[in-house]
């Protein structure tokens, strides 16, 4: 029985590239089960991967989008069959894998479908995936954090806003920079004990006053634009975890500065994190919506027949989360 799909066989602008077709119910594999998605999460990832920023199409056709959420309805040799019918998050379904969650169904590794609880929506679990784990492990690759304080660069962003919540949720204070009051309501909502707003004059002093004793974990979003501001606040033995970079150029590091209070500078890409990181950040994260700690984003939603339009609102910077509606 065919299933409607979002789908692309060459790399473009979205409205080009992108339409929306039957195909074959695909069938999971040894070690794989079959979602039938209710919502499906777009990232920055899956914009730059339709576009061919990042590379080409692998496959006859590429279905877009890492997150989802739904409900489990097949599953291949070697998973427990009791895993059918309970409704879990995704995470990595179109990393090097044709079936994203842009589609009716999606495929992914048996681990890569994560249990949602009732308690939380469909919504929140497709807005999990790429964001929290990618916070997560700027966050706790160095250690625990209880009793610190972090910088959250841009935090009403999705990753901005995962990372404020994991970082209250473990115990830490935390200050958000953001560029306008608006955003500051958002990253306030999310649970920022102070705001900074980075494009003010006086941002650095407003860092000093939030942070008299420094802080100790930065998660930076544009290292090039922002390492100033981190450096001037920075405790020794501090680490600045950098996921991204919104600059034109590559920042320039400046090496004494960083080696005398002995602070590490980290990078981190969520695909190509050790695989024992990736399980811990999943744990984490399902544990913190257990826990009801990780709260829905605002939201902006698409049908499916309108993808293009949804990768066009990532690409534009639309702040919160866009939704793809499948089901």
């Amino acid at each position: 029985m065919p299933v409607l799909a979002a789908l692309y066989d060459r790399t473009g602008p979205a409205a080009e590239v992108l339409r929306v077709e039957e195909i074959p119910t695909p069938e999971p594999g040894p070690g794989e089960v079959r979602v039938r998605i209710a919502v499906s999460g777009v990232n920055p990832t899956d914009w730059k991967s339709r576009s061919g920023a990042t590379g080409g199409v692998g496959f006859a056709f590429q279905v877009p989008n890492q997150d989802g959420a739904g409900t489990i309805d097949a599953v291949g040799d070697g998973v427990d069959a009791a895993r059918v019918g309970p409704r879990v998050w995704l995470y990595f379904a179109a990393w090097q894998r044709q079936w994203g969650t842009a589609a009716q169904h999606a495929i992914v590794p048996a681990a890569h479908a994560v249990p949602l609880p009732d308690a939380a929506s469909f919504d929140l679990g497709a807005s999990l995936g790429i964001p929290a784990m990618t916070a997560h492990r700027c966050l706790f690759a160095d250690g625990p954090i209880e009793g610190r304080t972090v910088l959250v660069a841009g935090g009403a962003g999705a990753v901005g806003r995962a990372a404020i919540e994991l970082a209250r949720h473990a115990g830490a204070r935390v200050i958000a920079t953001v560029s306008t009051p608006e955003k500051g309501e958002l990253a306030t909502e999310a649970g920022a004990h102070a705001l900074v707003g980075y494009r003010d004059d006086d941002a650095i002093d407003q860092l000093k006053a939030a942070a008299p004793d420094g802080v100790d974990r930065v998660v930076e979003l544009s290292l090039s634009q922002n390492l100033e501001l981190d450096l001037a606040a920075l405790s020794p033995h501090a680490v600045i975890a950098s996921y991204a970079d919104e600059g034109p150029d590559d920042p320039v590091v400046p090496v004494r500065r960083l080696m005398v209070p002995n602070v590490a500078l980290r990078f981190v890409l969520v695909y190509t994190m050790p695989p024992e990181a990736i399980t811990a950040a999943a744990d984490h994260v399902a544990a913190a919506v257990e826990a009801g700690a990780l709260t829905t984003p605002p939201l902006h939603r698409f049908p499916l027949e309108r993808i293009a339009d949804a990768h066009d609102a990532v690409e534009g910077g639309a702040v919160g989360k866009v939704l793809v509606d499948v089901a």
